[in-house]
């Protein structure tokens, strides 16, 4: 079966993708220097991230992060042992249990989010308008 014939993309396109690859590297080791500064490894600080918002159950957070259940335990397990998370039966469902950030855990979370600084210095040279269009850009781009 033949392939469709695909177009190259233009020149403009590939620099905005080259541009957002590098703002994704940029976010990451930010992200993994601010992990560092509480002795967390970035999948420790991603998972903390998401649970400050709210417990998850075990399987939902492993979709969440794009790993493998098992994984997802290891890292509950770590942070469970330096009191930044628990695991507690799930309201819906007793037999289910979930995992949920300790008030220690939504505070190291906190300061994370407080310790980006790519999140934050680049971002402040633009105005409220412009980060407003570009938010609404990405969300068009996740969205198709």
């Amino acid at each position: 079966m033949a392939t469709p014939h695909r177009t190259r993309p233009d020149q403009l396109t590939v620099e905005v993708v080259e541009l957002i690859g590098e703002v994704v590297v940029r976010y990451h080791a930010d992200y993994e220097e601010a992990a560092a500064g509480h002795a967390l490894t970035g999948a420790q600080a991603k998972l903390l991230s998401l649970l400050s918002l709210g417990p998850l159950p075990m399987r939902k957070l492993a979709r969440q992060l794009k790993c493998e259940p098992s994984n997802v335990t290891g890292i509950v397990d770590r942070l469970e042992s330096r009191g930044l998370v628990e695991r507690r039966p799930d309201p819906a469902d007793r037999r289910v249990k979930v995992a949920a950030a300790t008030d220690e855990g939504v505070r190291v979370a906190h300061d994370l989010r407080e310790g980006l600084h790519f999140a934050r210095e680049p971002l402040a040279a633009l105005s409220a308008e412009e980060r407003g269009t570009l938010r609404d850009l990405l969300r068009r781009m996740l969205d198709g």
